[in-house]
């Protein structure tokens, strides 16, 4: 039995140009768990036999992307365990890969998520859990300390009183350069953060020059990383790159979430073997090859995996 991914692959494979879609609904957006209960479900207050999922495309995308990036290579998912738990991974790929799709939302929710980060009731027979909000809320944030980082930094003047500090960051959000330069803008805002620099003390009165460190992985450098990009305007996002080095690492492009505003939705896109491909929850047709890379210019995150050492 081939898995949903070699299924995915064998689409692009073969695909004909009047026909571009994967043959069937991928993670499509929602979703409804029906209880087999017992006798003894009776007794239980609330009482309810389904639970409803609604406005899910805050986890949808990044979930497809999870899978994707976890059969990229073999070494992630042994990689990913350590972070995330050896259960959990198995049974990830094992839920992607039988198609049950709202038992892995569920998975993600209970497994990942904390009760305040969605609003569930009981509505009739059923529960209803709505992840309505941000991705990087509900995503993002729960991917335990996989993107940690830090940064030293050591003031060359003596008597300051903050001389020595340390900036920890469980999440990569950057921000778009204050003065607009020439160059690749992204890339110009990544080695910001993570690059070393010395700046004038911002402590008052201090003086000094402030020596900032390389930012480093605190685990090691991660499988694949997210960069929040909510802060970046479309026309700030010309050229997005296909590659950064990242504290002595290089990470290729494998992804990208996209958010309308209008419909306040979040898709994704992804590139398998070279080919790019827009999965959206909310259509029909959820999971379609593409002629040529995306346009970046309503993005959430980008995603990048890191390259194979040769």
């Amino acid at each position: 039995m081939k898995t949903l991914f070699e299924e995915i692959k064998a689409s692009i494979k073969n695909n004909y140009n009047q026909d571009r879609s994967f043959w069937r609904p991928v993670l499509p957006w929602g979703g409804v768990f029906t209880i087999k209960a017992g006798r003894k479900a009776v007794s239980c207050t609330p009482l309810y036999v389904e639970i409803r999922l609604k406005n899910t495309c805050t986890i949808d995308g990044f979930l497809m992307l999870l899978y994707v990036i976890l059969n990229e290579n073999e070494n992630f998912p042994r990689e990913l365990s350590l972070h995330f738990g050896r259960e959990f991974v198995d049974c990830f790929l094992y839920l992607m890969d039988t198609y049950s799709f709202t038992t892995v939302k569920l998975l993600w929710i209970w497994d990942k998520m904390e009760k305040q980060q969605y609003k569930s009731e009981v509505h009739k027979a059923s529960l209803v859990i709505d992840l309505f909000g941000n991705e990087h809320d509900n995503f993002t944030k729960n991917l335990e300390n996989l993107m940690s980082t830090i940064q030293e930094s050591y003031c060359s003047n003596w008597r300051c009183p903050t001389r020595v500090q340390e900036d920890p960051q469980r999440t990569i959000s950057i921000h778009p350069p204050q003065e607009i330069p020439h160059g690749n803008l992204i890339r110009l805002a990544v080695d910001e953060l993570f690059s070393s620099k010395i700046e004038l003390c911002e402590e008052r009165g201090c003086g000094g020059l402030r020596e900032f460190s390389q930012r480093v992985f605190c685990h090691g450098a991660p499988p694949f990383v997210v960069l929040n990009m909510q802060h970046w305007k479309p026309e700030d996002l010309a050229y997005v790159p296909y590659y950064l080095d990242l504290s002595d690492h290089k990470y290729l492009l494998e992804g990208a979430t996209l958010f309308n505003k209008e419909e306040h939705h979040y898709s994704a896109a992804f590139q398998i073997d070279g080919h790019w491909m827009h999965y959206d929850g909310l259509r029909n047709v959820n999971l379609i090859l593409l002629n040529k890379p995306p346009e970046f210019l309503l993005l959430s995150s980008l995603v990048y995996i890191r390259a194979t050492e040769k």
